[in-house]
């Protein structure tokens, strides 16, 4: 048997990993700032992700959600109170396209419509629902396209209220900092007008914070940049450094009824015990103001490279565009600068989603290697 070819992947083979720092099987040393999108959010293998881990592993890694599990409500208490959500109740799953997925059926189950607002460029995952309110029609199959979704320009406030007041609608769905479309927000004043607009109608909020969430912004969640409050905010990536877990914050108004949703494997014992620790390290090490104050040290070196026409997003999440498509320039970085970046729908954007707790000298590296390939 052979792997099933869907990746195109460079020349690498990660052996070993600590903080931003990853060795190959040759011993080569990389610096990752990328995080496997925007993954790694407290530095590959940090001492207490590990250690939470191990000690959970030798008492247990699995059972059931027919079961009670203290660190799930554990994990939900912590989640509130260091995402000033506490008005919200957590519903773990696996992954980020699960999470969508659950947003959008619980927008459904609310409202009894079942068509969705999303906005070009959108990436929401590669499921069901989740792809087809994904703005991408090469990974949306026939079966996908069954699903009724709208797609809006981002920021149109005019074709919003004219496709919003038709009253079909179960969800709007959002990215407050758009991943692989390309780094492109929502202005505050947009936000706030589809907040607005949702509760006149009846229509759910979802605030896709899958990549966004988790420090990443300068805020918890990017959605918090602008004064709204959701319905619904789902999470995945950076809540589990590496682990596979994501999950939907629902707020109080919606009542849950048993079999409503559920899982074989989300919320595990695992799974929580590698979300409290990244919880637990974001607390004690404050990186969300971390993020939020490299990315304005970030912002001011890029300002110094003339080849940089445009800066986007926000803390971490941040993107560099170029008067050029950026393939050779990223292979450059990785091959002769040994520095991992990430790619974009926009072929000109060179994203850069290191862990959290990177520091003023590790940028000051990326610059100086960005410089070399440029």
């Amino acid at each position: 048997m052979k792997l099933f070819d869907v990746y195109p992947l460079y020349d690498v083979t990660p052996a070993k990993a600590k903080g931003i720092e990853v060795w190959d099987d040759k011993g080569q040393k990389y610096l990752d700032f990328y995080g496997g999108h925007a993954v790694i959010s407290i530095g590959h293998t940090h001492p207490h992700y590990v250690k939470r881990i191990k000690d959970q592993l030798d008492k247990m890694a699995f059972y059931s959600n027919s079961v009670q599990n203290p660190l799930q409500q554990e994990l939900a208490q912590k989640l509130g109170e260091l995402s000033s959500c506490e008005d919200y109740d957590l519903f773990m799953c696996n992954s980020g396209a699960e999470a969508n997925e659950n947003a959008l059926k619980m927008a459904s189950f609310h409202t009894g419509k079942s068509k969705v607002i999303a906005f070009t460029n959108s990436f929401h995952g590669r499921t069901s629902a989740a792809v087809a309110a994904t703005d991408n029609p090469s990974i949306n199959a026939p079966i996908n396209k069954q699903q009724e979704v709208t797609f809006l320009p981002l920021n149109d406030t005019e074709a919003f209220e004219k496709a919003i007041t038709s009253d079909e609608y179960c969800a709007v769905i959002l990215e407050a900092i758009q991943g692989v479309g390309g780094l492109d927000e929502p202005t505050t004043e947009f936000f706030q007008f589809i907040a607005n607009k949702c509760k006149e109608h009846n229509v759910v909020l979802i605030a896709d914070e899958v990549q966004s969430g988790y420090g990443r912004s300068g805020k918890f969640f990017a959605f918090q940049h602008h004064g709204i409050q959701p319905d619904i905010i789902s999470i995945a990536k950076g809540m589990g450094n590496g682990f596979p877990v994501g999950g939907i914050l629902i707020h109080e108004k919606f009542k849950p009824s048993y079999g409503l949703l559920g899982t074989t494997f989300g919320g595990n014992h695992l799974a929580c015990a590698a979300s409290l620790a990244v919880l637990e390290v974001l607390e004690d090490e404050n990186l969300v103001e971390n993020a939020a104050e490299l990315g304005t040290y970030f912002r001011k070196k890029a300002a110094e490279i003339r080849q940089i026409k445009n800066i986007k997003g926000k803390g971490l999440m941040i993107g560099l565009e170029f008067d050029f498509e950026v393939a050779d320039l990223r292979k450059k970085m990785i091959v002769e600068q040994h520095m991992f970046t990430g790619s974009a729908k926009n072929k000109k954007l060179l994203r850069f989603l290191p862990a959290l707790n990177i520091t003023k000298n590790d940028i000051d590296l990326f610059f100086e290697a960005l410089k070399k390939a440029l």
